[in-house]
């Protein structure tokens, strides 16, 4: 187990208590990281994929169970908070959107169970940007629906991980819901951070079987010249290339070749890693096709490390105002 962030969370713990989190959907623990930076604990974790689950075990030391479907509220300890970045694919503008009608965009309605034999104070939840709009809005609406019938305040926002200092265009819709109904006069955190140059992120040798081919190369070179170096070169659905200082978000099944360094090398995972928010002591065990999957279904660390720091801070608050009037 890596106990850098042990020390981090010492070092950066903000909120007055520390908190128990279960983390739902965890992939390789972009949201246990955010926790840990704020001094909370995560207790417990859950994903269908056993190669995320091994590399967050490896580097949290926590096991996490497996699909959703088949735990039973006893398998899960009582939390303070809920982190669930459920399977976006019904979602996402690159599948065909049909939300609750994919099995896998029910499998939110499984949150349901531990909702309300849990009651945690607060759930965080991420999506892709398309879920405000999929079915006209209905799934989300029905979403915020189900957890206002549980007796949960409801909000809602479309975040960039460019606004929080990280060179990656990764809209993300997040909701948030507390049972402490007083508190929501809160503010969203707006990000205005700085953005990470992009060569603070890149590597000065990368492995060169991360270089494409010199075919490649040549038609990415006769299609688009970039202004400055570095950039992300990015190539879309239709064959379009662009070039940016920061990149495009990362994509657990896109081409492979979709993102390029400068048009001659693909991201390499670390990088990747990176660009969410991932320190460099979270190491590395499974291969690099897995991990760049993984990434491209992670959470932006800092992003949600922001949101989660302000509903914390506005739920302690709301709660001790609460105890000072019943003094």
């Amino acid at each position: 187990m890596n106990d850098q962030y042990d020390q981090a969370s010492r070092e950066r713990g903000r909120s007055n208590d520390v908190w128990r989190c279960a983390d739902f959907f965890s992939g390789i623990g972009g949201f246990h990281i955010a926790a840990k930076n704020l001094g909370h604990e995560v207790v417990f974790a859950c994903d269908i994929d056993p190669d995320a689950r091994r590399a967050y075990q490896h580097n949290f030391g926590l096991e996490p169970l497996g699909d959703i479907v088949d735990l039973r509220l006893e398998d899960v300890p009582d939390h303070d908070v809920m982190f669930a970045g459920f399977p976006c694919q019904p979602f996402s503008i690159i599948g065909q959107r049909r939300g609750f009608r994919d099995p896998r965009g029910s499998l939110f309605f499984e949150l349901l169970r531990f909702i309300e034999s849990k009651g945690p104070r607060l759930i965080v939840l991420e999506n892709v940007k398309q879920l405000t709009t999929t079915n006209g809005g209905r799934v989300l609406q029905s979403i915020l629906g189900e957890l206002e019938h549980l007796g949960y305040s409801t909000s809602y926002k479309v975040l960039n991980a460019l606004d929080f200092g990280l060179p990656q265009k990764r809209e993300r819709t997040i909701i948030v819901a507390s049972n402490e109904r007083e508190l929501f006069g809160w503010q969203w955190p707006i990000g205005n951070v700085e953005m990470r140059p992009l060569s603070d992120l890149l590597e000065r040798n990368p492995d060169p079987k991360h270089y494409v081919s010199d075919s490649i190369r040549i038609k990415r070179r006769l299609a688009h010249t970039a202004p400055s170096s570095p950039m992300i070169w990015h190539e879309n659905k239709g064959g379009n290339v662009s070039s940016h200082e920061w990149s495009c978000a990362l994509r657990a099944g896109a081409s492979y070749n979709y993102l390029l360094v400068d048009g001659v090398r693909r991201p390499t995972p670390r990088e990747m890693l990176r660009l969410q928010g991932f320190p460099d002591t979270w190491e590395i065990v499974c291969t690099d096709s897995q991990t760049r999957r993984q990434v491209g279904n992670a959470v932006p660390v800092p992003m949600v490390e922001a949101v989660i720091e302000r509903m914390v801070a506005s739920i302690e608050r709301a709660s001790a105002a609460r105890q000072r009037a019943a003094a």
